[in-house]
């Protein structure tokens, strides 16, 4: 039996699993990871915690399983994505905190690259829109205000990262700086058909070539682990950012088929094959994971804030003690009775893409209750992703594809019926829920197995991938309309700001 080690660093928590051979979970370990907001709208990790964590759930997990290193066959690597670590190649100490990708900071950098009529370019090259969401200007932040980072550039001694590169090098004791294909496509400085760095972008914000990683396939040789990190060297053989990994982990290896995962934030993805297709509905062009030198591209849609609106309703409201007890919370009216609710918290993302909404609850009365604002709050993440199918749709028929049949789901919120059922009811096709929901984990796993030669191919993945229950929608397309209509005018008053 061959296992392998995914590492899964997402923005909430840093988890570890071994997966057998067959896709099947052996071990979990999961550290929480803290949440830094210096100032509103800023967000922060600290990129020590990051790599401690996941080198010592990694640990964790091997010892529940009862393996040591040389039982592992491969590590794949799995990240939330756009987060941006600088470091000192020397000392390999950071030169400041992490920023989120859910930081919003840079608004006045992404305006300058606006005023220098960039939009174009940057969308034809990279399959981005100009937006503080993305690696490019928080990396142009950091160097204009931390002292250090300027200098360390200067002496070509400063490197940059996605957490992947960040992981990378703590895991092979600073020997590889590195990136896939998938991480590098959502920095808004990589030339995704090129594949590679674009210099008119790196010249525009004054970052020098010298402090980016090698760009490798998702599916290839990121090298060996140092012997201390596990007690042996293991080699790690697939690395992608965490939609695209969800993505394989889902076996959406044909054109127009669509995952939805629900975490933190919601992401919806699109595969469209070997085709660039540059979307006219709000939507990005991405990498989609490469096993091999050929390209791979997906249409992809971004909810800022999904699973983090019923943290907030913990955290914020009080309203609950643990994020499970949303569900019997939301079930206990029938209804939002009219109230909904825009969790625009730090802006819009896909398809508005509106960085100056706030979040928004409307439609209250006297009889509103807690229930009806949590059920509204759930009714919220179904909403937003109701939203980027239908403009998905409308993207893949522009192109003469087929409007889409079914969503595959994943993610942790996806376990909760109610959202899983009110997503069906929403889009108007069935919703599919895996029997292992853990598919970004699953998808690194997959990545890293067909590179170590422990699948043959994505044949063989996609005959593993089994259904635990599937939803069907129940709500007539008129009242669809209806409910879509009463969303989309919340929407329009969140993004009001005078």
């Amino acid at each position: 039996m061959a296992f392998i080690l995914a590492l899964d660093q997402g923005t909430s928590s840093t988890r570890s699993m071994v997966f057998d051979e067959q896709g099947r979970i052996v071990a979990m370990a999961q550290q929480a990871l803290e949440q830094i907001y210096p100032q509103p709208g800023w967000v922060e990790h600290d990129p020590q915690e990051i790599w401690l964590a996941q080198r010592d759930t990694a640990r964790a997990a091997l010892d529940q399983a009862g393996l040591g290193a040389r039982d592992i066959a491969t590590i794949g690597i799995t990240n939330q994505r756009e987060t941006t670590v600088a470091w000192n190649r020397h000392t390999g100490e950071p030169v400041c905190n992490a920023i989120v990708w859910q930081d919003r900071r840079t608004q006045p950098i992404c305006e300058q690259l606006n005023l220098l009529g960039l939009q174009d370019y940057i969308r034809e090259r990279t399959g981005l829109i100009i937006d503080p969401y993305f690696s490019a200007t928080k990396l142009a932040w950091i160097l204009r205000n931390v002292a250090q980072a300027q200098d360390l550039m200067r002496d070509k001694a400063l490197a940059f990262g996605t957490i992947d590169s960040w992981l990378i090098w703590n895991l092979t004791a600073g020997r590889y700086h590195l990136t896939d294909t998938t991480n590098a496509a959502r920095t808004m400085l990589f030339d995704i058909r090129k594949q590679d760095w674009d210099a008119a972008i790196l010249e525009s914000l004054d970052i020098s070539r010298s402090v980016l990683p090698q760009v490798l396939p998702s599916c290839a040789d990121f090298g060996q682990t140092a012997e201390a990190v596990f007690g042996a060297p293991i080699r790690i053989n697939g690395v992608a950012g965490d939609q695209q990994s969800a993505l394989f982990g889902q076996g959406c290896f044909a054109p127009g088929m669509v995952k939805n995962t629900y975490g933190t934030g919601c992401f919806m993805l699109m595969h469209t094959g070997s085709q660039f297709q540059a979307s006219t509905n709000g939507l990005l062009t991405t990498a989609a994971a490469q096993v091999d030198d050929r390209q791979c591209f997906a249409i992809e849609g971004s909810v800022f804030i999904a699973g983090a609106v019923v943290q907030w309703l913990r955290d914020g409201l009080g309203a609950i003690s643990s994020s499970a007890q949303v569900q019997a919370l939301a079930e206990s009216v029938p209804d939002a009775d009219g109230v909904m609710f825009v969790p625009a918290f730090t802006g819009l993302g896909a398809p508005y893409w509106a960085p100056e909404a706030r979040g928004t609850i409307v439609g209250l009365s006297r009889g509103s209750t807690i229930a009806h604002i949590a059920r509204a709050a759930l009714e919220s993440i179904a909403f937003q992703s109701a939203a980027l199918l239908g403009a998905m749709n409308r993207d893949a028929c522009a192109s003469g594809a087929m409007a889409l049949s079914q969503l595959r789901v994943d993610g942790g919120a996806c376990v909760n019926d109610l959202l899983m059922q009110v997503q069906a009811d929403l889009l108007g096709i069935p919703v599919v829920r895996p029997a292992v929901v853990e598919t970004t984990a699953l998808g690194a796993a997959y990545l890293a197995g067909l590179g170590a030669g422990i699948f043959s191919d994505l044949q063989e993945i996609e005959h593993r991938w089994q259904v635990d229950r599937v939803f069907e929608p129940t709500l007539a397309p008129d009242q669809v309309a209806k409910r879509m209509a009463c969303w989309d005018r919340a929407v329009k008053q969140a993004m009001l700001t005078d």
